[in-house]
């Protein structure tokens, strides 16, 4: 159809239901097109993907729309097949249903600056006025009473606790209160839950701690935080800031009276008669009880005897402990409860859904199956953020920085923030020295950024966090090469660059000679595993002397795909027969990255 007025074209595009996690021959099937045409264009948005592969709906919507599609949410569409154009006038009678909801506060700050003494404070103000002689339990999370305002407190231990959760699709808390000795001041840590915070974008409450000691200086926190872009209320700024003491309780109520200022704000709303929805807080496996899992319920109510699946992982409501340890028969919006009755332990940050039976939470748990699958390598690359950019997709780049030394933060930061323009704005969320740790990949897979390290290179569990999640750690030793990697990236002409990655070494030991001039390097494998298929280097004196496809493995007589560490194997090579004692076969392939 054609605009009279413009001159232009307009395309309809039809309503397509698809789910969290779909294949991309599901999603091809739906539209009626060829598999291939859906991988080609995956392949132009920086996607390389496989028929079976399971791809997230934000991915599957985006290529729909190239091919005339509009997608939708099961949750969008009526169950009796109404029109999609009917949605507005439900979420509009669901709006009559919200009511005011308890704020959910997580406690963050620096090691010995008293965040636990502050929120037992808080806890024990609370119970000596309500619950004398009552029994509490630690379950991670508690809720108080103030002038008959709940509060809901998580008891995280730390910020990447706080990320992890984040990181795995959980964005749990409504605002943060950042715990500061006002003897001690800003410290490392307190920089890096700072920046952790300000990537969650939730409300910062400063609580000034430990003013009873004798060289307390509140006035140096202020104007250490004002260097972080922090300006508290005081000094003229938009962030609330107290002065308390948790070992006297001096300035609590200020605090608690800051949290309800904050959460009176933000107008927090919930639906209590829908059924239930929320995240894991923690999880542990009890001797005598089973799985048991603290959950902070974020919309709805959970009942006893309700169907639930928790991530992955499906089970009935057996029974629910408030920290109080008082039994529940059911809990509603912002409540943190010890749930039991799951059939296995899941993570923290795991999606709670309660279903209407059985039957309906088993079709759940496949798809939460399906999506866990999608997410599994969520994260995005200098590459693919070049590609996506081009397509619209996304429009900040998010870094998290490590240097070897200080100097290089501000030159790298004046740098890179010199890239950014009115389409693309270039965001640092955390920048320190020292090498990448499993915070630094935590704070980037929760918040879809790119790890940048100068000089700095990444501790071996947070290059196992990264593969895992998907997050692009790029290394540079010069500058000019960093900002030109930013300035294409934001251009979206960054090409893909492959890199060698090594997958396993093997000694060979003994040479057997086959019939027609064929031989085997018997062999024993050092270091992580030989597959069949994957491409094999032989070195020999340090050197490479063969780089070909591994044509064969074999365990005494059976051929097997894969053989791992501290096993003996036969090992073909395709086209090199000319293995001696000694030699080094690694097992490699070749990987778009960065």
């Amino acid at each position: 159809m054609v605009d009279q007025q413009t001159g232009t074209r307009k395309v309809t595009l039809r309503a397509l239901h698809i789910p969290e996690a779909v294949t991309v021959g599901a999603l091809a099937e739906r539209m009626h097109v060829e598999p291939v045409a859906v991988i080609k264009q995956l392949m132009r948005a920086g996607i390389f993907a496989n028929i079976n592969q399971v791809v997230d709906f934000e991915t599957a919507a985006v290529t729909a729309r190239t091919f005339g599609f509009a997608a939708r949410r099961p949750e969008e569409s009526k169950s009796n097949g109404a029109a999609v154009a009917e949605a507005p006038q439900a979420a509009a009678e669901d709006l009559a249903k919200l009511k005011e909801r308890p704020p959910v506060v997580t406690i963050l700050g620096h090691v010995d600056h008293g965040k636990t003494t502050l929120l037992d404070a808080i806890r024990k103000a609370n119970v000596a006025a309500k619950e004398a002689g009552g029994i509490t339990q630690h379950i991670g999370a508690y809720q108080v009473d103030y002038k008959g305002h709940p509060i809901t407190f998580l008891d995280t231990p730390g910020h990447e606790a706080f990320t992890a959760m984040r990181a795995r699709g959980a964005q749990v808390t409504d605002a943060a209160i950042l715990v500061v000795a006002a003897n001690d001041g800003v410290m490392p840590q307190t920089i890096e839950a700072i920046n952790h915070i300000k990537a969650a974008k939730v409300p910062i409450v400063v609580a000034i701690n430990k003013m009873d000691t004798v060289d307390a200086d509140p006035d140096r926190v202020r104007r250490q935080l004002s260097e972080h872009d922090l300006v508290v209320e005081t000094w003229g700024g938009d962030v609330i800031d107290v002065e308390c003491s948790a070992k006297t309780g001096k300035g609590l109520d200020d605090v608690l009276e800051s949290i309800l200022v904050v959460s009176e704000v933000a107008e927090l709303r919930a639906n209590p008669d829908r059924p239930a929805s929320g995240v894991v807080v923690e999880a542990r496996l009890d001797k005598s009880r089973g799985p048991a899992a603290t959950v902070l319920i974020q919309n709805g109510t959970l009942h006893l005897g309700d169907h639930v699946v928790v991530g992955t992982v499906r089970g009935k409501v057996k029974a629910l402990t408030s920290d109080s340890g008082r039994r529940l028969r059911s809990a509603g919006p912002s409540t943190p409860v010890e749930l039991l009755g799951l059939s296995e332990l899941p993570q923290a940050g795991d999606k709670l859904n309660a279903a209407a039976d059985e039957r309906s939470a088993r079709e759940m748990q496949a798809e939460h199956q399906r999506a866990a699958e999608a997410r599994r390598a969520r994260g995005l690359t200098l590459e693919e953020f070049g590609s996506r950019k081009s397509a619209g997709q996304v429009k900040e780049l998010n870094l998290v920085i490590k240097t070897d030394v200080q100097g290089s933060i501000d030159a790298i930061r004046h740098a890179v923030e010199q890239l950014g323009t009115e389409q693309t704005q270039v965001r640092i969320l955390h920048a320190a020295t020292g090498s990448v740790t499993e915070s630094d990949v935590l704070l980037a897979a929760a918040s879809q950024a790119i790890i940048v390290g100068f000089n700095a290179k990444p501790e071996p569990g947070a290059r196992r966090i990264a593969e895992q999640d998907g997050v692009d750690i790029r290394e540079y030793g010069i500058i000019y090469r960093l900002v030109e990697d930013m300035q294409a990236a934001i251009a979206g002409m960054l090409e893909p660059v492959v890199k060698d990655v090594v997958e396993g070494k093997a000694e060979v030991r003994q040479v057997f000679e086959l019939k027609k001039g064929r031989t085997v390097a018997g062999s024993y494998v050092l270091d992580g595993q030989l597959s069949r298929g994957a491409l094999g280097r032989v070195l020999r004196g340090g050197k490479q002397v063969h780089d070909g496809p591994i044509a064969g493995l074999r365990r005494f007589k059976d051929d097997v795909r894969e053989v791992k560490a501290g096993y003996e194997c036969g090992i073909t090579l395709e086209g090199f027969d000319a293995f001696q004692v000694g030699d080094i076969i690694e097992a490699h392939r070749q990987q778009k990255g960065s």
